[in-house]
């Protein structure tokens, strides 16, 4: 056992290496350990990288604890350290980035499910409640997405006035609420239902058309209009 538990990729058939499987395979091909193993590089004395990505998944239930979890607690865990735990967080962080750059080439937003898509990633593993507001122009094309509030969602804290003043400064045409449940269960609360009713009557009182609101649950979304929470068109 002791020896076995010593193997390094190195060790490893040339087609079972991940860096060289991503090469010739391309990255969908890989498991999330083997993507880990490619982002920290090597083991420890004890585990290969892929038996540390695993270990690290395994211990940590998965993506979402990577996404939470900060660099100094990362590198407290056996075989990590301050290195490694930078890494992970740099490529998550670009992971985060890039999903943000979807609406930035005119996305076009035709159904709910285009805005489900646009943000899922970027919020359906946050662990707080993060209100934000789609700016769209009059061909209802993304101008850009304004985060309002983080926090529980009520009618204190997401108030019209915040809500309206980025599209009135990107002089857009018509917005569409979204906000996340950390629970994963994007089930409308009775505080949902009151926030699209308040902030639809701003809208109305100044001229910018609220479209819809959309919850963001863990891998699945709904929107307030299509499920008949709230008549966007009253």
């Amino acid at each position: 056992m002791g020896e076995e538990s010593r193997v390094t990729i190195k060790d490893l058939p040339e087609d079972d290496r991940p860096r060289e499987r991503l090469i010739k395979y391309g990255p969908s091909v890989l498991s999330n350990a083997e993507l880990m193993a490619i982002i920290i590089g090597t083991g420890n004395k004890d585990e290969s990288a892929i038996m540390l990505s695993q270990r690290l998944l395994s211990e940590g239930h998965g993506l979402k604890y990577l996404l939470d979890t900060g660099v100094e607690r990362l590198s407290e865990i056996k075989g990590i350290g301050l290195a490694k735990a930078a890494k992970i967080k740099a490529a998550i962080e670009l992971g985060r980035r890039i999903a943000l750059t979807g609406y930035s080439d005119g996305y076009i937003i035709k159904k709910p499910d285009d805005v489900i898509s646009l943000l899922m990633d970027e919020m359906r593993y946050l662990n707080k409640e993060h209100f934000k507001v789609v700016l769209l122009n009059v061909k209802n094309k993304v101008i850009a997405v304004d985060t309002v509030s983080i926090g529980s969602l009520n009618t204190s804290i997401v108030h019209p006035r915040e809500v309206f003043k980025a599209a009135i400064e990107r002089s857009a045409s018509s917005i569409i609420m979204v906000h996340n449940h950390p629970s994963g269960d994007p089930t409308p609360s009775r505080e949902d239902v009151e926030v699209s009713d308040r902030i639809y009557k701003g809208g109305n009182l100044i001229g910018i058309k609220v479209l819809d609101h959309i919850i963001i649950g863990d891998g699945i979304g709904i929107s307030l209009k299509e499920k008949g929470y709230y008549d966007f068109d009253k």
